[in-house]
Parts: C-alpha cells; structure tokens; sequence
C-alpha cells in the first residue's frame, strides 16, 4: 500500500528474462513496482545497458523517464500546434508548416518559462495554453504609438495574460 504520507510506495529490480521462441538471448529487465493512493503502477524496461553502467532506479528515472517525456514534448507539439499537418503538394510547403509549429512550440514553452511561473497555467500543455490564453477574443486597436488590447472584464485568464505580458516586457527590456 501506499505510504502513510501520501507518497506512493516504489521499489526497483532488475532481472534477466528471456522468452520461448522470439529472443535470442536472456535480457536484462528493469522493474518498477509501485503503489499510488489509487491502485498499483508496475512498469517494466527491456534494456541492453549494463547493470554496472546504470542502476535499476536511475536507469528508469533518470533515462527512460527523460526519454519518455520527450516523447510527450514531440506529441505535445503535433497535437496541440498541429504539426502533422504536412498534406500540402510540396515538400518545401510542408517543411514550412512544420518551420512553424517547431516555432510555436519554442515560443510558447517560453512563455510558460518566462511569463506563467507560479501561475495557474505553469504546467499547462501547449494546447491549454493556446486556448486559454491565446485564442481569446479581444477588442484591438491599433494607433499610430501603440497597440490596445481590450479584453472582456468576464475573461477567467486575464491575470495570467496581464502577469506573462509585464513579465515578458520586463525580460525584453
């Protein structure tokens, strides 16, 4: 069970294992065993790497976590800021469309460093930040010195947006 401070329960071993027919060879395999307040979480790793090289627990936490979460990074930016939309007749349109969502996704992974730490949309994903943030709808004007943005006075995010525009004016200055 999980433990009595609300943290969840984990143990780490790695052992060899090999199958009937489709392996070679036996191989080396990670496992974690953990138990969160709400049901059991097990997780196992096939690896090559040598037990000597990386330890069951940072072999999972520290490299395949990490490689994990970059997968999420690259499906973040796919789904949220539609970079598989690649279906136009050129390559060079394509390469285009995807130039910019890698660019979208950098600057709004800024913003989130840069402008909504410490906010309710600092651990947002690109997509809710697009919607809740970004894709709001304002009363702009425009004038010979400056820029006006009028937002309705009912609009849920708008200290986050005022917070991420002063901090991002202070980071240029």
């Amino acid at each position: 069970a999980a433990k009595a401070s609300g943290q969840a329960a984990r143990v780490f071993r790695d052992f060899l294992w090999s199958t009937k027919g489709s392996w070679s060879c036996r191989r080396r395999v990670v496992a974690k065993a953990e138990w969160t307040m709400a049901a059991p979480n097990p997780r196992f790793v096939v690896t090559s790497l040598e037990p000597e090289c990386w330890a069951a627990q940072p072999l999972y936490e520290e490299l395949y976590c990490a490689r994990g979460d970059m997968e999420n990074r690259i499906k973040e930016c796919q789904l949220d800021l539609y970079a598989d939309r690649t279906s136009a007749h050129t390559m060079r349109a394509n390469q285009l469309r995807l130039w910019f969502a890698s660019l979208a996704y950098v600057l709004i992974c800024a913003l989130r460093r840069l402008g909504l730490t410490g906010s309710r949309l600092a651990d947002a994903t690109c997509g809710t930040i697009r919607l809740k943030l970004l894709k709001i709808g304002a009363q702009v004007r425009v004038s010979v010195r400056r820029i006006k943005v009028a937002m309705a006075s009912a609009c849920p995010y708008a200290e986050e947006f005022a917070l991420a525009h002063a901090r991002i004016c202070a980071a240029a200055r």
